[in-house]
């Protein structure tokens, strides 16, 4: 460890300048800094106190070979009060009629905070979470009180004790007493790095321009560079123009400058460079000099005096691994190649090597290019105290350092992701998230049954034929003819794309499916269907949506039509309605200039107790950006062509 003068150096690079270090009460009177092993690695952190506005707060900083980064950054009384409750609280999804809520569950698996949330996130080291409802964010105490009552259209995760919020106006930040601190609302504002966030928006010249905000939300670095980058020991990478990049400190001041047409990402003290555009890119210094020749056609930024670089020029790949000199670690020969920390990497060969862009098998690897394991994966997530999660046709589970499945913990069935959050391992696998004890037993698991009433359910089924093909449908229960309500649910599985998919073959698309309750009342059940078919290869994929509207008594599958009397010329109505929204409601500017031509007989729709919903298909009227355009009638605003005599509205009032 770096000398105790070295340390309070370093230290203070991480600090916002208007930080003063806490003295210890020792009989040296030195500067409140120690080394602890805090996350059991057997390797010493760096701990310091210190004080700002008035608030203590503590800082734990790590080093990975020569770089030191923050392990964590809190406030003293949100370490002592709100920690270790908040570590033990597990968001945990729970599917409802109206769709998803949220709550939270303890290590047992019980809820402490009920699921009433549309919205929610983990807890944070402060002790709160963000949580909203009805599209709007507020953040939450471990008791599942508001602190911050939902107003924002957005919360970003708190970062040195700031987190970013946006409403109407823009971008703003808040402490975590939730008071905002800025002055006026900006376009953007990033995280904070280093008591730094950036801000962003259009100057006098109508270019976007960035400079950055301190703590208190002051503009201490002016809004004057066409891009810029969070600071890192307390420097930051910013463009001034074109092929004029530079290297400044926290108060602004200009440290080096570079003339070239691209330098980029400032990491373990080397940056990528590029002299002109169309050549290849190199690394240099933080001074200037050039410490790997331009060779590369892509290169990504050093960590832990690694990097990844592509020899292939266009869309093709052949990724490999280097030094800080530039030497071969891995050859670049290969289709995917991912830093995963802790010396290790995940290296990717295609499944097909005619077709790349249908997948990848991956190999484990260290940093010195010694192979662990033959390419056996389907993907592998990043090391985390020696553990990687990881899958395979089958399973999701836990590797080693050496690349082996760990036995002793959860090895689930299906795709995704593990991931240890404080007592608890949470599984987001198939889609579906599950939570283990680090034994492995299972603590909690997402509700398959959606109780409707104390008559009917909806139950979820799983078909997964094939590893890219994977759907969960609705099966209904509690119709008392058993007949029907087999018909009803065998059409419910040919909604959903349940259908004869070969298993043990490579399809050239992969397709999910999912449902949810959008709406139940009376005997009406309006499912949401919705499908995402993915060709491997494309730019996206395109997404589906179906609405069935199903009585529970009768099993008729209602139409639009059956909404309206008979000779109510219903389509030409809507169609002027919704003409009508198109040309004087702004949020509809996004539809294509003439490309409304009225609805269909058949228009795909939806309702709830008081209005009906016409929606259209992606690219139908409007960019694939917009997804479904939608159009929300009231009732009372077409109750004269509504049949109130019919099944439909009858099977709901």
């Amino acid at each position: 460890m770096p000398c105790r003068n070295c340390l309070i150096s370093i230290v203070n690079n991480f600090l916002p300048p208007e930080a003063r270090l806490l003295i210890s009460k020792d009989q040296y009177k030195r500067p409140a800094i120690f080394l602890r092993d805090v996350d059991n690695d057997y390797e010493n952190e760096v701990i310091a106190f210190y004080s700002l506005e008035g608030a203590r707060y503590t800082i734990a900083l790590k080093r990975e070979e020569n770089n030191w980064y923050v392990l964590s950054n809190v406030s003293q009384k949100s370490r002592l009060d709100l920690g270790n409750k908040a570590r033990n609280l597990s968001l945990a999804p729970v599917k409802v009629i109206g769709g998803i809520k949220y709550g939270y569950i303890d290590n047992k698996g019980q809820f402490v905070i009920k699921p009433r949330f549309d919205y929610a996130f983990n807890f944070q080291k402060s002790g709160l979470a963000i949580a909203g409802e009805n599209n709007i964010f507020g953040l939450i105490d471990t008791k599942g009180n508001y602190v911050l009552k939902p107003k924002y259209d957005s919360i970003d995760e708190f970062s040195e004790g700031r987190a970013i919020v946006r409403d109407k106006s823009g971008a703003k930040i808040i402490d975590e007493a939730g008071k905002e601190i800025t002055s006026k609302a900006y376009n953007y504002i990033g995280s904070f790095r280093n008591g730094r966030a950036q801000f962003g928006g259009l100057g006098s010249s109508e270019k976007y321009i960035y400079g950055y905000l301190d703590r208190m939300g002051n503009e201490v670095i002016p809004q004057k560079f066409e891009e810029a980058s969070d600071f890192i020991n307390g420097i930051a990478l910013v463009k001034i123009n074109d092929k004029h990049y530079a290297i400044i400190n926290l108060k602004g001041k200009v440290l080096q400058t570079f003339n070239y047409n691209f330098v980029g990402n400032l990491g373990d003290g080397l940056l990528i460079f590029q002299k002109e555009a169309g050549e290849k890119y190199g690394y240099i210094d933080l001074r200037g000099n050039i410490v790997i020749q331009p060779q590369f056609e892509g290169t990504q930024g050093f960590e832990n005096g690694r990097a990844v670089i592509n020899a292939a020029a266009g869309y093709k790949t052949k990724y490999g691994l280097i030094d800080r000199k530039g030497s071969i670690v891995i050859k670049p020969l290969y289709d995917n190649l991912n830093l995963l920390g802790e010396n290790r990497v995940s290296v990717g060969k295609a499944t097909d090597i005619e077709k790349p862009y249908m997948g990848s098998k991956y190999a484990v690897a260290d940093t010195n290019g010694t192979f662990l394991t033959d390419f056996i994966y389907n993907n592998i997530e990043k090391y985390n105290r020696g553990l990687a999660s990881a899958s395979d046709n089958k399973n999701t589970f836990f590797i080693d350092k050496s690349g082996r499945i760990v036995k002793t913990m959860p090895i689930v069935s299906g795709g995704g992701s593990l991931i240890i959050q404080g007592e608890l391992i949470k599984a987001f696998v198939d889609n579906r998230t599950s939570y283990y004890n680090m034994q492995g037993k299972l603590v909690w698991k997402q509700n398959t049954t959606i109780p409707l009433d104390n008559q009917y359910k909806v139950i979820e089924q799983k078909f997964n034929p094939n590893k890219d093909y994977l759907v969960y449908y609705p099966q209904i229960e509690g119709m008392k003819n058993k007949r029907v309500q087999l018909d009803v649910n065998n059409k419910l599985k040919k909604l959903s794309q349940v259908k004869d998919i070969p298993g043990n073959v490579q399809l050239e698309s992969s397709y999910s499916g999912d449902f949810s309750v959008e709406f139940f009342k009376k005997n009406l059940l309006v499912l949401e269907l919705n499908g995402y078919d993915f060709p491997f290869g494309a730019a996206h994929g395109m997404p589906t949506k179906a609405y069935p509207h199903i009585d529970l008594v009768s099993g008729s599958f209602y139409e639009l039509k059956d909404l309206f009397k008979l000779n109510s010329n219903y389509v030409e109505v809507l169609s002027d309605i919704v003409g009508n929204m198109i040309k004087t409601q702004p949020q509809y500017e996004y539809v294509f200039p003439d490309s409304y031509k009225g609805i269909q007989p058949n228009q795909p729709f939806y309702i709830d107790e008081n209005n009906l919903y016409l929606y259209f298909t992606p690219y139908e009227i409007a960019p694939y950006a917009a997804g479904f355009p939608t159009f929300k009638i009231p009732f009372k605003d077409i109750m004269s062509i509504i049949n109130t005599q019919g099944s439909l509205w009858k099977a709901f009032n």
